[in-house]
Order: C-alpha cells, then sequence, then structure tokens
C-alpha cells in the first residue's frame, strides 16, 4: 500500500530519547516514504529553553540515525520551517498535538500550505517527558 507523503520531516530536540520520541518518528514515519528527522543544535536548544540538552546534539543525532524508520537524521542550526523546506522539499511535516491551534503553527499552516506542504498533528504521548525524566533525575524520585 502506497503512503499518502513521499517525504516527510519531523524535528526536535529530541532530549533523554523516550517513548514520546518513538510515538512521533513511527506515526510521521507510517505516512511517508523517507523520514527526515533533525535535531536542534545545542546552541538553538539554549537560545529557546534558555539551557543546554543533556546528550549532545551528535549523540542525539546517532541516536535517531540508528532508529529503523529514520532515513535521514540531520542537526539543525536554526528553526525556522521554511528554510527546512528549501533544504529538504518535505511534502508533510510533523508535530506534535500540544502545538494544534497556536498562532505559531497556525501561521506555519497557512504558508506551508501555500508551499503544497501539508501540517500533521501526532497526539503527545500523555506521561512522558524529557522535562518530567530531568525532574525525577533532580528530585531522585526514580
Amino acid at each position: 500500500m502506497a503512503k499518502k507523503y513521499k517525504i516527510g520531516y519531523t524535528d526536535g530536540v529530541f532530549d533523554l530519547f523516550h517513548t514520546g520520541h518513538l510515538n512521533m518518528i513511527e506515526t510521521a514515519k507510517s505516512q511517508c516514504d523517507y523520514l527526515i528527522v533533525g535535531v536542534h543544535g545545542d546552541d538553538v536548544v539554549e537560545g529557546y529553553k534558555h539551557r543546554r540538552p543533556i546528550i549532545d546534539e551528535e549523540g542525539r543525532r546517532r541516536i535517531l540515525a540508528a532508529i529503523r524508520g529514520v532515513d535521514r537524521a540531520v542537526i539543525n542550526r536554526f528553526r525556522d520551517k521554511f528554510k527546512l523546506w528549501e533544504l529538504y522539499h518535505f511534502d508533510a511535516i510533523f508535530i506534535g498535538d500540544d502545538w494544534k491551534g497556536t498562532e505559531r503553527w497556525n501561521n506555519f499552516e497557512k504558508e506551508l500550505g501555500k508551499l503544497g506542504v501539508d501540517v500533521i498533528y501526532v497526539p503527545y504521548t500523555k506521561g512522558i517527558s524529557t522535562t518530567e525524566i530531568r525532574k525525577k533525575i533532580k528530585d531522585g524520585d526514580l
């Protein structure tokens, strides 16, 4: 059975890789022939989260590259989805549904739609997040 999209794209920090990350990748890959996964570079993450990831960018890229379903894992030096589209020419971008309805993603939907790109919202995996894992480690709540 043919998949709906030829090239899919998703990105994120992917620090402390967990099942929520895996669910995003598996869902994206189920809908596209070729999946590119972008890792936000360490400096990019520090710029918007005001902290560096625990696992460095190359380590995170290598983890993603080793996952079945990831056809290409790249490190991104910026978050601009239009510049990313210019690099990778994806026809679908996958993002967690916790972003649905935000001003930022409403704008991306509109503008990427003009390029023929669909924005696909993937259900957020409840009960697991990197922030929660970090908190448990810090609090010794293992």
